[in-house]
């Protein structure tokens, strides 16, 4: 299992950034606030249960997008944010590589030249164009589904 990778979309998967109050109207201003006040969905349940898959050969990943229409400058302080925030909730402690890119980008392309690959994402259109493995639905429970992984 040498190249299995689990990639972690940010937004709405791990982190609670849609119940930000405000979080449309701060990023349509190009403020980073959301990405910083997002709670973790999953506490640190999702850190262990990351760290459990680690021991079993699995590669953890983020795969995130930033704003809608943003520009290269807004992006790179939303990746500021975005790391600052996995630091912040423990996921450095499990994370081989993060990945935020412009709104829209293919995350199979980008993520292709790590090999096979698990994609947690909460949005449908992000899962059907994944090419590089299965997909996990983050609208559903993420914590029984990576657990299940573990069998």
């Amino acid at each position: 299992m040498d190249n299995k990778w689990i990639w972690l979309d940010m937004d709405g998967t791990v982190a609670d950034l849609y119940s930000v109050k405000g979080w449309l109207d701060d990023l349509i201003a190009k403020n980073t606030r959301p990405y910083e006040m997002a709670q973790n969905i999953y506490g640190v349940d999702i850190i262990l249960t990351l760290a459990e898959l680690k021991t079993k050969g699995y590669h953890i990943g983020v795969i995130s997008w930033g704003a809608k229409n943003s520009t290269d400058e807004f992006l790179d302080r939303v990746t500021k944010a975005k790391k600052k925030w996995l630091y912040e909730n423990l996921f450095d402690t499990v994370l081989d590589k993060i990945i935020v890119t412009h709104y829209g980008v293919s995350k199979s392309e980008t993520c292709k030249k790590y090999g096979y690959g698990i994609l947690v994402d909460d949005e449908q259109q992000n899962r059907d164009s994944w090419e590089l493995g299965n997909t996990i639905n983050a609208n559903e429970d993420i914590l029984s589904a990576l657990a299940s992984l573990l069998d």
